[in-house]
Order: structure tokens, then sequence, then C-alpha cells
């Protein structure tokens, strides 16, 4: 064994062999208008060429001979003899490395929000892209609007352009380029241990706080840091379209609380009204024929409400096709019916038409 072997296989550090992805030091010694030369140190030259030249042109404009840089290692030596070098992969790189870091140790970071869509945020992790899906913004954040449009999510979304925001890394893949981060995983310490004192079954004072298609937040009068949300079927016993039917912003309402799961509070107004479906049976007979206000259509028939709370339906099988049941049955007209059957335990009642 000559003596290069001997020292490489003994001082592997004296003379270290690089690997393609590996990022190095790289010092700059001359650059030309197509080229850039920089000396790694104990291995030898490295160069900057081609592709890598015009995708790291920013970089080589901004340095002076003498200035050193990170690089990443393309081919560990070329037909010349050189290492060659990207320098935009190194940063990215890098920023992977930074990403994967704050995942580990499951930390907060800033980032700032540069673009919205339906599905949420495009922010920007240590100048890489990443996404904020909705699902995970904060209550604070969550588009607040009773209106099933997408155009509307995405205008009440837009106004976080521009904004900083707090959140920690949920999931990357580098190969993917795919970074998710989660705002609503953020949660001082102090508030996640008051909605840990909370419990099924126990009443809260709130004010609403925000409304949405799906539901209303509720701010604890108690504990004004702690949000809550009342899904749109816990607001009410009656067939509701719209939270907006039941509660406004600014109401001060009282609620129970139905769960509290993953540092959530979900909430029912409902649980603490009396139930029009709990004597039913005292009122309704099967048999019966029953006036009541044709209410809504959908693709399953008519909903017609007998009460303020009460709603029936009746099949769109009695008719024969959609059209043949709006020929017969127009919105908010009173008519008569006859009960097939009631449901007490699904709050369903099925109607027949009234010979």
């Amino acid at each position: 064994m000559d003596n290069l072997a001997q020292l490489i296989k003994t001082r592997p550090d004296v003379l270290p062999i690089l690997k393609k992805g590996e990022i190095v030091e790289a010092k700059l010694i001359e650059k030309t208008p197509k080229k850039a030369f920089f000396e790694i140190q104990r291995v030898g030259t490295g160069i900057v060429y081609g592709r890598e030249f015009a995708n790291g042109r920013e970089v080589v404009k901004g340095l002076e001979v003498g200035d050193s840089v990170s690089a990443k290692v393309v081919e560990p030596e070329n037909e010349n003899g050189f290492v060659e070098l990207s320098l935009t992969e190194a940063d990215k790189q890098k920023a992977w490395q930074m990403a994967k870091e704050a995942q580990e140790k499951d930390e907060p970071i800033k980032v700032k929000v540069f673009g919205a869509n339906s599905g949420g945020l495009l922010v920007e992790v240590y100048d890489l892209k990443g996404f904020l899906p909705v699902s995970q913004l904060s209550v604070e954040h969550y588009p607040r609007t009773d209106e099933q449009s997408r155009e509307k999510v995405i205008e009440e979304l837009n106004k976080l352009v521009e904004e900083e925001l707090e959140v920690k890394i949920i999931g990357l893949n580098p190969r993917t380029n795919k970074l998710i981060v989660s705002e609503k995983e953020v949660l001082s310490q102090n508030v996640k241990e008051i909605i840990n004192q909370y419990k099924q079954g126990d009443t809260v004072t709130g004010i609403i706080s925000g409304l949405a298609n799906f539901g209303a937040f509720i701010r604890f009068a108690d504990n004004p840091e702690v949000e809550g949300l009342i899904h749109i079927s816990e607001l009410g016993h009656k067939l509701i379209e719209s939270p907006k039917e039941i509660v406004s912003v600014g109401d001060m309402v009282k609620a129970q609380v139905i769960e509290v799961k993953d540092n959530k509070i979900s909430l029912s107004l409902k649980a603490l009204q009396p139930d029009p479906w709990k004597d039913i049976e005292d009122k309704y007979k099967e048999g019966d024929v029953v006036k009541g206000t044709i209410y809504k259509f959908n693709p399953f028939g008519a909903f017609v409400k007998l009460t303020e709370d009460i709603v029936g339906l009746i099949h769109i099988s009695e008719f024969g096709s959609p059209e043949e049941m709006k020929s017969q049955l127009s919105l908010d007209s009173k008519e008569s019916f006859r009960i097939e059957a009631i449901k007490p335990e699904e709050k369903r009642i099925i109607l027949k038409l009234s010979k």
C-alpha cells in the first residue's frame, strides 16, 4: 500500500472524500462571465458553471475574491479534476435542514404570508414555500363568513397576506417540496391548561365573536383568551340554513360544553333548550292529518314546517320527479299532509300527501 492510500485510510480528516449532496464551505478565488472557481479547504478547487452558474448568477455577483459561501457538491470530481458545485441548492438544503430542526424541536417559528387560495395560506418558511391549510388556522384567523362561496373564503384569507404569523411545522418532505405548517398548534401552555379545565356538561357564558357557514364562535366571558365553536347543528333543534338565523356577533349567550379535544372546545346552545321532540308522540300520531308550510326543496323531497321547531319530510317518491314535486307544491304555501311515520330518535316525521 503506498503512502497516500495509507494516509487516506488512517487519517480521512487530512484528505476528506466528498460525496454528492454534501454541503461545503467554498472561498471564491476567481470569477469570469461564465464560471467561478472556489477553494475547498483540504480538498482542492471547486467550480460553478453551466446551469448552476446561471441559477446562482446573483449569488456570484455579490461575492468578492476571498469571500466564503456554502455550496452543495454536485459532482465530487469531474473530468477536469474540479469539484462541481451548486450555490442555490446549498441555500435550499440548509433551509430544509433548519425546517427539519424546528419540527423536531417542536418550536414555534415566524412566517410571512404571501398568498392565499380557498384551501389556505401560502407562507414563506426559511426562504422555502410552505402551506398553511385553513383547518390549521387559529380560531382568531379562521375565515368567518356564513356565505358558502369559494370567493368569500379567499376574500377573508387575503386579509392575512403580508401578515406575519407564528406557526409550527407539522409536515415536510424535501423531495416533493412539501412543507405544511399549523397556526393552531401554537397555543401557550397557559391557554392549554385553561382549556383543559373545562369538561363535558359545563355551562359557560360567552359572547358570539364570529360566524362561519358551519357554526358560530364564542369567546368565553370568564376566560376571554379561550374561544370555542358551536356547530350549526348545535345552535337549535330546528332546521337551520345559516347561523345568523339564530345568533349575531356580539350576542351574549349561555352554552353547554359537549366536547374538549385537541385543545378545542365544542359547545351547544340546544343542549340547554327544551327538546321539542321529547314528547312528539303525545302531540302527533301516525295517520293524523296536519297542516304544514313548505319550507325547502332538496333532491330527496320537500321539508315541511309543522311548528317553528318541528320539520317533517315528504319524499320525492310521492311525486315521481323534482319537477312534478315543484308543480304540486310551492315554497311558503300551506298544505295538508298525513303523517306516515314518527321517528323521535331520528327526529324525523315522514309525511304523505293528504288525499
